[in-house]
């Protein structure tokens, strides 16, 4: 059975977990109303029977799904550890000290942001403000350190030995057609995972430099502003443009998701890909090509983009521009990492 195909359901279908980077927290603009039929975070409260089917639809709307999924995972597990609502400073300083070892400094602060939601929501003290709780999270920082794990970047010259893996002219195999397409768009526009899956065909817009993709909705634009990416076409011998246009033309796609599942009888779905696919296909190819897949993952061509482009010399504006960071800030950590070897102060010397 293929791994990355609809033979597998759990990969061509939403799942509870939560996306690439859902260990940041969410943001404080964010409007949570605990309503138990369809509250982001699952409480009860006594009013849920006097608000109106259309503000609660309305206000449903407003939190994304993957963090409304954040929320209730969770909440499910402080609760499930034995914490309830409204929680006592101590309850939670507790919980936070318990999976000091087993759970990241991000996952945990992620949690503590939850339960502060919880308690703002239904007008009760909010115990994540007081000092026995910061307190009790500045000591796990301080005896863990705060260095989140990140998905290993594949790199231009990487992914560049995983294409020449799979053949130097364009594949007329349905999987191999796909995956190189999937591998080269998800670099060239630096997307994340959600965003790639995300793809319809009525978002590709065909122009003389190439092609005008809009995403109509990201992790960073969830009001649905919609943001356009320009791909051009490539100067090497891995063309984004033409491999997406041999995988549309093996595929016979002309409307709908873009990447699709490919069963091991090369079947195309009419499902959209999962994100969790678009994870196995990056470990698949990188093992092909004769290197370690440990580390890699669907956020890797997102993340290869970001430090190619930094130590290519290409502006934060510019690179911002194509992978939609909201600030420099968000997109340090790649920059830092692509420019360790430019003009190196120990290069010069030895």
């Amino acid at each position: 059975m293929d791994a990355q195909t609809f033979d597998n359901p759990h990969l061509s279908r939403p799942t509870n977990s939560p996306p690439d980077d859902a260990d940041s927290p969410p943001s404080d603009g964010q409007t949570l109303v605990i309503i138990d039929q369809w509250c982001a975070i699952t409480c009860t409260s006594e009013t849920s029977n006097h608000v109106p089917d259309r503000v609660a639809a309305l206000v449903e709307a407003s939190i994304a799904d993957n963090t409304r999924r954040a929320y209730q995972s969770d909440l499910g597990r402080f609760e499930a550890w034995g914490g309830r609502l409204p929680a006592d400073p101590a309850i939670v300083a507790s919980y936070l000290a318990a999976h000091s070892e087993t759970l990241s400094v991000a996952t945990l602060v992620r949690h503590m942001s939850t339960i502060s939601k919880a308690h703002e929501a239904r007008g009760l003290p909010n115990p994540c403000r007081s000092e026995i709780v910061r307190a009790t999270l500045r000591g796990i920082k301080r005896s863990r350190g705060i260095a989140q794990r990140q998905a290993k970047p594949l790199l231009r010259e990487d992914l560049f030995q995983v294409l020449d893996a799979m053949g130097v002219k364009l594949p007329t195999s349905v999987k191999d057609a796909r995956d190189r397409a999937l591998l080269l768009i998800g670099f060239a526009g630096g997307f994340r995972r959600s965003e790639l899956v995300g793809l319809d065909f009525a978002d590709i817009e065909r122009v003389r430099q190439g092609l005008i993709i809009t995403l109509r909705r990201s992790k960073t634009d969830q009001e649905g502003a919609g943001r356009k990416i320009g791909l051009p076409f490539g100067r090497t011998r891995h063309c984004p443009i033409l491999a997406l246009d041999n995988w549309l033309a093996v595929s016979g796609i002309d409307a709908g998701p873009v990447f699709r599942p490919v069963d091991r009888h090369s079947r195309i779905a009419s499902a959209r890909l999962s994100g969790e696919a678009v994870s196995l296909v990056v470990k698949e190819r990188v093992a092909a090509a004769g290197m370690d897949a440990a580390g890699f993952s669907g956020h890797s061509l997102r993340a290869g983009f970001a430090t190619s482009a930094a130590q290519a010399g290409v502006s934060t504006l510019k690179i911002r521009a194509q992978t939609g960071h909201s600030s420099d800030a968000m997109l340090s950590r790649y920059v830092r990492d692509g420019e360790l070897f430019v003009g190196n102060a120990a290069g010069t010397l030895l």
